[in-house]
């Protein structure tokens, strides 16, 4: 007989407990616990149930001087965006979570790399679409293979058998919060289904070195869906993001155990399926014919990847009695900190201003070398005096005024450089640092924001 019993789960961050309580203890939100039936059979298969597969080895005790240190093996795509994003390719026994919102394209993205890895055999578990739905997707992207195979199932144990006969190289799972396994009674989508499922696909990728993506959906307030354990089993979580008015789709890295975790890889959605952009900071800056005020151009760093992004700024008289300060992909309270920095040590009265910030794009960006961009911006709005469009910045602010040094300053200058750009506008501390270094544009040393004023306007 298999014995059945009860728990309740926080379904904000999965904490379990015994009984309902009111706030959850673990991340004090209110009215989250929901019961769920779980029911433990006793003919559960043990953990050694993938020994056969692959020839997998039995587990043993090891020295750590006995490991090889080889790097770990990578199958390498066409996708030069996901390599970059995953660290230089897709390890093997890795388990990757990638979440989004609903219609961004995660489907289409991870359908279509899985056509273009023609020599590996791929498995595609959908447990949302039919086979129909998806031969229509992927006639659309467009690309033949006769290495990808489709399975439409929730049952893990079933799929599992399946996994067994086919012996796919790589398995793509959508979504995990549909998969559902016998073990566990409560429905599709709950914290405890979500947990087993993950574990026992987390088991398979381990045991038999064959890598996993699992598609993830997000809650309204922006979070992935299910337990937050769920996050620290995988081994990768992407983000897929991007504003529905842009055709421009944004994979961010949250967390890679193979690699950087700050790295971004950017698409554009096409009527053939995603377009990797080789090049966005074209794409990101405006082309215009006349010189316009408030406008400045920010050299950021994304990961590994230098990018030139435009940062616009309206400052106009409040006409309310509190002035507005809206922004849209920047940081509400580091605009605040700018304004009052230029209160102070330049005398402006933003105080009575109200100001708008917006970086171009649809990119949200968090690097503090844009402060500087940002700053010569809103003095351009300010003076409604236009700065020439052949400048660009790389910055950090002080709370003091003073332009402080940013890192990997050679790649932004690089960057610029290649973009044809006549000077870049940076810290004298990182000028200190280029040394005797070459480059055909023109560097600008600059200490405090005061100098900054007197040189643009």
């Amino acid at each position: 007989m298999s014995k059945t019993r009860s728990a309740f789960f926080c379904q904000s961050c999965g904490y379990e407990s015994a009984k309902w309580s009111g706030k959850c203890p673990n991340c004090n939100n209110w009215n989250t616990f929901v019961e769920e039936v779980i029911v433990k059979g006793t003919d559960k298969k043990e953990k050694d149930e993938w020994a056969s597969y692959n020839n997998a080895g039995k587990l043993k005790t090891i020295s750590i001087n006995d490991v090889s240190s080889a790097e770990e093996k990578r199958i390498i795509t066409t996708d030069a965006e996901l390599n970059r994003v995953l660290g230089g390719g897709i390890v093997l026994g890795s388990i990757v979570l990638v979440a989004g919102e609903p219609g961004i394209g995660k489907s289409t993205l991870f359908l279509q790399i899985g056509l273009q890895l023609k020599e590996v055999v791929t498995l595609y578990i959908s447990g949302e679409e039919s086979e129909q739905q998806i031969k229509m997707r992927a006639d659309r992207v467009g690309i033949k293979t006769d290495n990808f195979y489709l399975l439409t199932e929730t049952n893990t144990q079933t799929i599992f058998q399946e996994i067994k006969k086919l012996k796919p190289q790589l398995v793509i799972v959508d979504s995990i919060q549909t998969l559902q396994s016998p073990f566990v009674e409560s429905g599709p989508g709950s914290i405890s289904q979500i947990r087993e499922c993950a574990a026992e696909l987390q088991r398979f990728a381990k045991e038999t070195n064959t890598p996993v993506f699992l598609i993830g959906h997000i809650t309204k307030d922006g979070n992935i869906a299910g337990p937050k354990i769920l996050e620290h089993m995988v081994d990768t979580v992407l983000q897929f993001e991007g504003d529905r008015n842009y055709a421009y789709r944004i994979l961010r890295t949250l967390k890679n155990r193979f690699g950087s975790n700050s790295e971004l890889g950017i698409y554009e959605m096409t009527g053939e399926g995603m377009r990797v952009v080789n090049n966005p900071s074209e794409l990101l800056i405006t082309q215009k014919e006349e010189q316009l005020s408030g406008i400045a151009i920010a050299a950021t760093i994304e990961g590994l990847r230098p990018l030139l992004i435009e940062g616009q700024a309206l400052v106009t008289q409040s006409v309310y009695g509190t002035p507005q300060r809206t922004v849209s992909g920047f940081d509400l309270r580091r605009l605040q900190l700018l304004l009052a920095v230029l209160e102070k040590r330049g005398g402006f009265h933003f105080g009575v201003k109200d100001v708008f910030i917006n970086i171009a794009g649809g990119l949200k960006v968090e690097d503090p070398s844009i402060d500087l961009s940002i700053v010569s911006a809103l003095l351009s709005s300010y003076e409604d005096v236009p700065i020439n469009q052949h400048y660009c910045f790389a910055g950090e602010v002080g709370l003091s005024g003073e332009i402080r040094a940013v890192n990997r300053i050679e790649q932004r200058i690089a960057e610029a450089e290649k973009l044809g750009f006549e000077k870049i506008i940076l810290s004298k501390y990182n000028a200190k640092s280029l040394g005797k270094l070459k480059f055909n544009i023109e560097v600008v040393p600059l200490a405090k924001v005061e100098e900054l004023y007197q040189y643009l306007f």
